[in-house]
């Protein structure tokens, strides 16, 4: 297929995915916040990023879409969306790019003298600015992305300035993202250019050996010139390696930053240097004699990252003169094919001197690997009133599942093929790591985003030693799939402001800890879908835990709230009403409360005047605002929950009188009369 027809076809098929997502949406409509939330899950995968939010915010001379802050790494990244919806994709001009670019910029210099304050305080943009806020003013290393499903001119991703405090400039469009999907090693290929970066090639070894299959070189490479390629590509350098950076916590660490500091004459006597691998180096003749390395394709640190990073961090934060210091390095060239499996190999034993925890080398580990076969041979039962069945696809490296469909040899065996393993039946490893980590009752975790999720995932998955999926295995993780992704429709139908995915998690992990983990997950997968009344449970559930997430305790930022384990026991702790479970529940009949009861508050004012109004009105007040299409949809999710609540004896808590009061009080104002509903009651 020419190259212009894929790239074609990859659109079509990325603007297909997107509109799957924006199904699960409250209004179904494709928006531009749809697609940047696949960009940050196609970069977190790929390791350009370290997760993210969307969080889209404009105003005068400010765009934003969203944000990312890596604590560890020091690294605040803004990226904003030109969506332009078009298939085949068309030419963005670069002076769009340049004005989104300072439209980030000026959003970043205004954050950082407080621009939180000029922001609705109970908005995610608020969260935002003051988060972004924060890494600006602890002079974080600041990177700006421009997403696009058009076209780019080359020279826009090249023609920014490297001055000030933006350590990139990102242009990421549709045949960027083409070429990473399609790479079919999931990243974009790290290129180090040592002859520009050190003003020369680095003089190396060649280490012979005629029956080795690869090609190994020893060299001293400059601490600045680890520096300068570590600010470029951060952790992506590391992706590979077993370990990440653990700030100078650790006595390594600790012991790397002062002989920095203190004797930067004796650091290449006192450490062990780094290894590192690439699929291809450029040689070339050195002035003096002897050979040099020009270049390194595929570069990755795979032992070594605590150095590196402990330089990069002593540069930035202690402003150290890092001229004298020359670390030496192991460089192993293997080629491109065998790159994936060689390289995890040289990194695991690089670091074998060390203790390493197995979960650390996830990406290949046998559980995984067994899950994917058993995506492939599972078919799933045919859903109530269709007789097809489908098969749930687990992508266990990036680009599977378009590799898959690629290989198909017409449109009509791709189509097939689609049909089979639809788009919204397809799961990731970090997609697992949320089904099962909020069933698990860790919402906290999982709010922390993606890539850290799914580590927990992974060492929790080591602690419980190395199992061997079965069928059935397979399908409670699709049944804990298919929950979580029912939860998450229901949430975005119900229209709160902010913190969806939050809410989800949250939702998600009350339901298994008020059930006790008693859901029938068998059950699920054989319907490939949730029961009725769990819905009505989610939507019970949901509102609540929005209210108590957007609260926190002390006051603070919502997102950094709900990544702290206070936050679930807070929430876990708290009793909601649900509806009678049982027949969908395993064992014994279902306790509504999920928890045991606790004394409610009974001197509240706000409580005691909401307490009056009958459960029969807040029940009419709800239908009639979705009748009339008044009202936000979480309001009069709230106003249905608290009056069945209410039908069951139950107390309202003082967050939810509050809400109501304020829900009250617009209802009449459009319109609705309580005391009307009470005359008619009893006269029916």
């Amino acid at each position: 297929m020419p190259a212009d027809d894929a790239l074609a076809r990859f659109s079509v098929d990325l603007h297909q995915e997107l509109l799957s997502d924006a199904a699960a949406q409250s209004d179904g409509a494709l928006t531009p916040d749809v697609y940047t939330q696949r960009m940050i899950e196609y970069l977190t995968e790929a390791g350009e990023l370290d997760d993210g939010e969307v969080c889209y915010h404009r105003s005068r001379g400010v765009e934003v879409s969203g944000y990312s802050v890596d604590d560890e790494d020091e690294v605040l990244s803004l990226f904003v969306s030109i969506f332009t919806e078009s298939t085949p994709p068309v030419t963005v001009p670069t002076a769009d790019v340049d004005t989104a670019f300072k439209r980030l910029e000026t959003f970043m210099v205004r954050c950082g003298t407080g621009y939180h304050r000029e922001v609705e305080p109970a908005s995610p943009a608020h969260d935002m600015a003051l988060r972004v806020g924060e890494a600006v003013r602890r002079d974080y290393a600041v990177r700006l992305f421009v997403f696009t499903d058009g076209l780019i001119a080359r020279s826009a991703t090249t023609a920014r300035r490297k001055d000030g405090p933006i350590a990139a400039y990102e242009v990421w469009d549709i045949e960027r993202l083409h070429r990473l999907l399609t790479s079919g090693q999931g990243r974009e290929t790290i290129r180090v250019n040592f002859e520009e970066i050190n003003g020369g090639p680095l003089p190396c070894l060649l280490a012979k050996d005629g029956a080795a299959d690869y090609t190994a070189y020893m060299l001293i490479v400059p601490a600045t010139v680890l520096n300068e390629i570590y600010s470029q590509y951060g952790p992506r350098l590391l992706e590979l390696n077993v370990r990440s950076f653990l700030q100078v916590r650790g006595k390594v660490n600790k012991g790397i930053r002062e002989t920095i500091l203190n004797e930067p004459e004796h650091f290449l006597a006192y450490n062990n240097g780094i290894s590192a691998t690439a699929s291809e180096v450029e040689i070339v003749d050195m002035p003096g004699g002897g050979r040099g390395i020009r270049s390194a394709t595929d570069f990755q640190i795979v032992n070594g990252g605590q150095t590196t990073a402990s330089i990069h961090s002593a540069v930035k934060r202690d402003k150290a003169d890092i001229s004298r210091i020359s670390v030496q390095a192991k460089l192993t060239v293997v080629g491109a094919d065998r790159v994936g499996q060689f390289v995890p190999l040289v990194s695991r034993y690089a670091n074998s001197q060390n203790k390493v925890n197995e979960a650390d080398f996830s990406a290949n580990d046998p559980y995984h690997v067994r899950l994917e076969e058993l995506s492939r041979t599972i078919w799933a039962p045919a859903v109530e009133g269709s007789a097809r069945q489908t098969k749930w696809f687990y992508e266990r490296a990036r680009g599977q599942y378009q590799d898959a469909i690629a290989r198909e040899a017409t449109p009509a065996r791709q189509l097939e093929f689609k049909r089979t393993h639809p788009p919204g039946q397809k799961f990731t490893k970090t997609d697992l790591a949320k089904f099962v980590n909020s069933w698990d009752q860790a919402p906290e975790i999982v709010s922390r985003g993606s890539e850290k999720n799914f580590r927990e995932f992974a060492i929790r998955l080591a602690k419980r030693g190395q199992t061997e999926p079965d069928e059935r295995h397979f399908q409670r993780l699709v049944a804990k799939a298919i929950l979580f992704r029912s939860t998450s429709d229901i949430v975005s139908k119900l229209g709160f402001p902010g913190y969806r995915a939050n809410v989800v998690t949250y939702t998600v992990a009350y339901i298994s800890h008020a059930t006790g983990q008693r859901v029938d997950l068998d059950a699920i997968w054989k319907r490939q879908a949730i029961p009725a009344r769990l819905e009505e449970a989610i939507r019970t559930i949901a509102p609540v835990i929005y209210q108590e997430i957007t609260t926190p305790t002390g006051g603070g930022n919502v997102t950094e709230w709900c990544k702290r384990a206070a936050s679930w026991d807070r929430i876990r702790n708290n009793v909601i009403q649900l509806p009678n479970l049982d027949g969908i529940l395993l064992g014994g009949p279902h306790d509504p409360t999920g928890v045991e009861p606790k004394s409610q508050p009974q001197d509240d004012p706000v409580v005691a005047e909401m307490m009056i109004v009958p459960a029969e009105i807040w029940l009419r007040l709800s239908g009639w605002a979705k009748q009339t299409d008044n009202l936000e949809p979480w309001q009069r999710a709230i106003a249905y929950s608290v009056g069945r609540q209410l039908q069951r004896g139950r107390v309202m808590s003082s967050k939810q009188a509050a809400q109501l009061r304020i829900v009250l009080t617009e209802a009449e104002r459009l319109g609705f009369v309580a005391q009307a509903a009470v005359i008619d009651d009893s006269a029916g």
